[in-house]
């Protein structure tokens, strides 16, 4: 079993909460606001926080904060590259006014195309994934105030820490 398994588990399962959240916004027509974005990374933070979780515990003793960080990453990367998948279907064939009413200000200044709001999407998706998967790291790094860590820094002397 590839070592990308898990976290591409969950990526599916993060995507699909992604476009089911944006589907059930689009039932009432509250997909073109911003602000409910806002929600997507709460789904993203859980996909990440979960796979994370499981990685510490199937790993078990051998945990490392980059088998953590990969997962993590891995994950929201491939989140965000099914879901700007959906986007840019959705707005280019399913629902082409959807653009008019994202950018509807904007779109006679700045000339944005569809092209140019995939690419925030994608961009936006992969700076969540690793934002969230360094926020969340922080609460599963071993911890360097355990007995066994002192002893370890001790008997390494004073090189370890500067």
């Amino acid at each position: 079993m590839s070592k990308f398994t898990m976290p591409i588990r969950f990526a599916f399962a993060m995507s699909g909460g992604l476009i089911a959240y944006f589907l059930v916004l689009s039932l009432f027509n509250l997909h073109t606001n911003v602000l409910f974005s806002l929600f997507n990374g709460v789904i993203v933070g859980f996909g990440i926080y979960e796979v994370i979780k499981y990685t510490q515990i199937k790993n078990g003793a051998t945990y490392s904060y980059t088998d953590g960080m990969v997962n993590g990453v891995v994950s929201g990367f491939v989140a965000t590259i099914i879901f700007t998948g959906f986007f840019a279907l959705y707005a280019g064939n399913i629902n082409p006014e959807f653009l008019d009413g994202l950018i509807g200000p904007w779109e006679q200044t700045y000339n944005t195309s569809i092209g140019s709001v995939v690419f925030t999407v994608a961009i936006a998706g992969f700076a969540t994934a690793v934002c969230l998967s360094l926020c969340f790291m922080q609460l599963f790094k071993p911890s360097w105030n355990t007995e066994g860590t002192k002893k370890v820094l001790k008997d390494r002397g004073d090189s370890v820490r500067g």
